[in-house]
């Protein structure tokens, strides 16, 4: 017997590839409600068809808050339990019991498992946490992008965690991302002060090669009082030494990402960063001593942050190759062997093996010679 009502809301526009999946997966609530938001395809008629109840509306100019708060009016008002998903995410099985056993009636909202994408492995790009789970009174949405849950209510914000929820998304790379630089400007405009739309907008200046933008703008984010997350703060130190070296300032790039690593010397991405231009400017010694460095960091943050890359086979590629320069034979074969295992099809990494194989057996019977003698 269930104890609370819950009802998942969505907004969606041109969905109906997604739609079978997705209402299977929300089926466990009691109530799926969905703004569509301007669909031309057959999203709203299959929708329909599954038993959700479909509102349209009209968001003009488009911003994400408007449009969430108005699907979150069409949720019935003795819900208890509000669960904001997309069109392109489906949870585990099980969900709804798994909810139930973490609310309790002084929650106000509920974390849990959120993975962003896979790669085509079929491994997860990045998981973290997610908390669009609310109770129905007292929250609103507010960022035109990027948009968050504000509790307004007069008793405390509680959260509750149920990590064994986990919701998964399978992004449509096909949709345009034309919007988003625009909607960021507006957050930045009308929000000054909240960093993380801030931070966002200089990564997307940085990804648009708008260097002198990017710097300005993430130079800001680090002044802001509220940036204090040292792994953000540390991104935008990588992003603003990237911008450096677009515009050919090396000893500036160089000098950015040395604060990046002070700022955040327990993460990866920071030495993976710096270890690209060591290796291009065959600064060996530098290079081995990122790499050594880097890999002694064993934990992930967990957060959105977490670049696949520095888990991958670069930094013991780059450790192979620096150590092999060094002279450091034995663990260059090391470096070399963990690299390939990370990628086994990659040529290049099985080369590089034989080549690093060779040169130690060459030096080892050097080595026996120089002994015998």
């Amino acid at each position: 017997m269930n104890r609370y009502k819950v009802c998942v809301y969505a907004i969606a526009k041109n969905e109906e590839k997604f739609v079978q999946q997705w209402v299977a997966s929300m089926s466990e609530a009691d109530e799926i409600v969905v703004a569509d938001t301007g669909s031309t395809d057959n999203t709203i008629s299959l929708l329909t068809s599954l038993g959700v109840h479909v509102h349209s509306i009209n968001i003009d100019p488009w911003r994400f808050d408007v449009a969430r708060n108005k699907s979150l009016e069409f949720v019935p008002e003795d819900t208890d339990i509000c669960v904001c998903t997309d069109l392109d995410e489906i949870f585990d099985p099980g969900w709804r019991t798994q909810l139930e056993e973490a609310w309790d009636d002084s929650t106000t909202r509920l974390r849990y498992q959120y993975t962003f994408g896979f790669h085509p492995d079929g491994k997860p790009i990045v998981t973290y946490l997610y908390e669009k789970i609310h109770k129905r009174k007292d929250f609103h949405w507010i960022y035109p992008v990027h948009e968050i849950l504000e509790y307004s209510g007069t008793s405390p914000d509680t959260y509750s965690t149920q990590l064994a929820i986990h919701l998964k998304h399978y992004p449509d790379t096909n949709k345009s991302r034309g919007n988003y630089l625009n909607l960021l400007e507006l957050s930045a405009k009308e929000y000054p002060l909240y960093d993380r739309n801030i931070h966002y907008l200089g990564r997307e200046y940085m990804f648009h090669k708008k260097n002198d933008q990017a710097i300005e703008t993430l130079l800001y984010h680090l002044t802001l009082p509220t940036a204090t997350w040292s792994v953000e703060r540390c991104a935008s130190m990588r992003y603003i030494a990237r911008c450096y070296l677009n515009k050919d300032e090396l000893d500036t790039s160089i000098s950015w990402l040395k604060k990046a690593i002070k700022e955040a010397p327990t993460i990866r991405e920071s030495y993976l960063e710096y270890s690209h231009i060591s290796y291009h400017q065959q600064d060996w010694e530098t290079l081995y001593d990122l790499v050594t460095n880097a890999l002694e960091k064993t934990e992930r943050t967990g957060s959105y942050l977490d670049e696949e890359a520095s888990w991958g086979y670069l930094l013991p590629d780059y450790g192979a190759i620096a150590s092999y320069y060094l002279g450091k034979y034995s663990e260059s074969l090391n470096y070399a062997r963990i690299a390939l295992s990370l990628s086994p099809d990659d040529s290049r990494l099985q080369t590089n093996l034989k080549i690093v194989e060779d040169k130690y057996r060459e030096m080892q019977l050097l080595e026996d010679l120089n002994d015998n003698d």
